[in-house]
């Protein structure tokens, strides 16, 4: 009995029809929606920054401003297809941090779990998706800048 591994060449990912325009909606959904949370960040910084140190945050208001630029900057980045390796793995590491120490459902009280729960979850696919764009990196996308560090 004899099986055939087919492996997709990093330049056949995007041959098939249509795909490469869905690869970039993916990104133009992704990238926006990061970079208006970041956005966010800087028009609710007092807000936020709070929420961050009723969280046990340190420099709750530094983490809010950083944390917001780090999204726009990820953002931009899966979305023009520039720097894909450390946007999109910024905001990877970013997200799964964030869902531990800011949205900790498991350690609220009970009318606050759900809300707490959904962001959490948010911020897991999120990441994941994150994690998906930064494994598609290494391969040339279409309709991107393609600036990178290597």
């Amino acid at each position: 009995m004899s099986e055939t591994i087919l492996l997709q060449s990093a330049s056949d990912v995007f041959a098939s029809a249509g795909s490469a325009e869905v690869f970039l909606l993916a990104r133009l959904l992704f990238g926006f929606v990061l970079a208006f949370m970041g956005l966010n960040h800087f028009m609710m910084t007092d807000g936020l920054a709070g929420y961050s140190e009723a969280k046990g945050i340190p420099a709750p208001r530094l983490a809010t401003l950083f944390s917001g630029g780090l999204l726009i900057f990820g953002g931009l980045s899966v979305a023009s297809g520039a720097f894909v390796v450390l946007g999109a793995g910024a905001v990877a590491v970013f997200l799964l941090l964030s869902a531990v120490t800011i949205h900790n459902f498991w350690a609220v009280p009970e009318e606050q779990q759900q809300d707490e729960m959904t962001q959490f979850l948010k911020n897991v696919v999120m990441a994941g998706a994150a994690l998906a764009f930064l494994s598609f990196a290494s391969a040339p996308w279409p309709y991107a800048v393609g600036a990178g560090l290597v």
